[in-house]
């Protein structure tokens, strides 16, 4: 698996944790839902992601669309 799936999968992840969370626990979660969808938007624009910093760290094999 390369960098651009496994940062789509911690994207997916986080997205639906938070909804869950706004329905079941609180609907202050779903900020967090907005903070990852603005920093997909951003990505799609510059290319830069914090989460591919780490993954890069961590050996993670690249992928073509996030560096």
């Amino acid at each position: 698996m390369n960098i651009d799936r496994v940062v789509f999968a911690i994207a997916g992840v986080v997205v639906l944790s938070s909804v869950l969370l706004s329905v079941y626990h609180n609907q202050n979660w779903l900020w967090l839902t907005g903070i990852v969808g603005a920093n997909l938007l951003q990505a799609s624009f510059t290319g830069f992601c914090p989460a591919v910093k780490i993954l890069k760290a961590l050996g993670v094999e690249p992928g073509n669309a996030l560096k």
